[in-house]
């Protein structure tokens, strides 16, 4: 099952971010492997952005003089910042990771990504 496949089965709410989180460097760039430890103590990782929840809830409101109409609850939702294929830099102590299908995730809220690498090409 490719990641296109099982995002369909995701729903992400409000300002929450579904990433797949990219595989850290094993090595540095003298060759030297490194062992898990390190790379575990890492405040900030990155991955790219599967799915996107719709925003900050904010309350909607109605211009109706009929106070007697029945205004069922309808909710508005400021859009996030972030796009589905953004490569974001975030920090791992607000991230939660899951795992669906033997495939790593991460979900964490927008406020916890320090920046985002958009880049038309960054796939191919």
């Amino acid at each position: 099952m490719d990641i296109d496949a099982a995002s369909e089965k995701f729903v992400v709410i409000g300002d929450r971010v579904l990433l797949k989180p990219r595989s850290q460097n094993e090595r540095t760039r003298a060759g030297l492997y490194l062992p898990p430890g390190v790379t575990e103590k890492e405040k900030v990782r990155s991955g790219y952005v599967i799915k996107v929840g719709p925003g900050y809830p904010i309350p909607f409101q109605e211009d109706s003089d009929e106070a007697w109409k029945s205004s069922g609850e309808k909710v508005k939702y400021i859009p996030l910042q972030v796009q589905v294929g953004d490569l974001a830099i975030y920090v791992l102590k607000d991230a939660h990771e899951i795992e669906f299908n033997s495939e790593e995730y991460v979900i964490l809220p927008q406020s916890s990504i320090l920046m985002l690498i958009r880049d038309e090409g960054l796939f191919e």
